[in-house]
């Protein structure tokens, strides 16, 4: 009887058995890295939901770079890019992260969700949402560009406490103001855009578009080319022992 241990894996692609080492290099790295204090303690439910969602970002990655390979995709020209919190959030961190790590990642975004746009149900969203906030008389609503000791941030003027949206309204622009233990300075104003097809509003429309569209082809391609190993399973299964969306 052979006593050779079988090979530790990531998963399989396409039936492919991919190796484990890049997850545990990188789990290393983070462990021995400046960040090292704010990871859940080794062994715990909480470390072994890191492992799963880091496999699943490696997983992601070897999937995109598969299928770049097999587009003939040029992965050089797919530019570092930082998303901002909506593009994070419509991606999803699992997605986001390979995105913002893998150029093969970014190269196949680029020719899923080539010629992709905003539907017209998209655009009638967007146009209910400017509506609504407008209010019944139909004024554009403004939000107010705020500083504060916690950092800069927007607001609806309403939803201020009264009193210091009084006194932001009567100080000179950008003078800091204490009200109730409340310390704010108004920096600016901003008013929704309502014409759907100005080019900025186009733009960010079509680019909420291509993040759907991508999402959409990566969860079809991962049902289909992927085949998870027990201990990797995605972190949001509901079926894994660690999964901590439980009701």
């Amino acid at each position: 009887m052979s006593t050779d241990a079988a090979p530790a894996l990531l998963g399989y692609l396409d039936g492919r058995p991919l190796p484990r080492t890049e997850l545990d290099r990188r789990l290393a790295a983070l462990r021995g890295g400046p960040r090292s204090s704010a990871l859940p303690a080794a062994g715990s439910a909480e470390d072994r939901q890191l492992t799963r969602w880091v496999a699943q970002v490696l997983l992601t990655e070897e999937l995109c770079r598969a299928e770049a390979t097999a587009r003939r995709l040029d992965c050089a020209t797919a530019p570092l890019v930082n998303l901002d919190q909506r593009a994070a959030v419509e991606l999803g961190s699992i997605a986001a992260a390979a995105f913002e790590g893998s150029a093969a990642v970014r190269a196949v975004f680029a020719a899923v969700t080539d010629g992709v746009e905003a539907g017209e149900d998209e655009r009638a969203a967007y146009r209910a949402a400017v509506a609504s906030a407008a209010g019944p008389a139909g004024a554009a609503a403004v939000r107010w560009q705020l500083s504060s000791p916690d950092g800069e941030f927007e607001a609806d003027p309403a939803t201020l406490p009264a009193a210091l949206a009084a006194a932001l309204r009567a100080a000179p622009p950008g003078e800091p103001v204490t009200v109730g233990g409340w310390t704010a300075a108004l920096t600016g104003e901003v008013t929704p855009e309502r014409d759907v097809g100005s080019a900025d509003v186009a733009g960010r429309l079509r680019a909420c578009a291509q993040r759907i569209a991508f999402v959409r082809w990566l969860d079809r391609a991962r049902a289909e080319r992927l085949t998870l190993v027990p201990g990797l399973e995605h972190p949001g299964d509901p079926a894994q022992p660690d999964n901590h969306h439980r009701h």
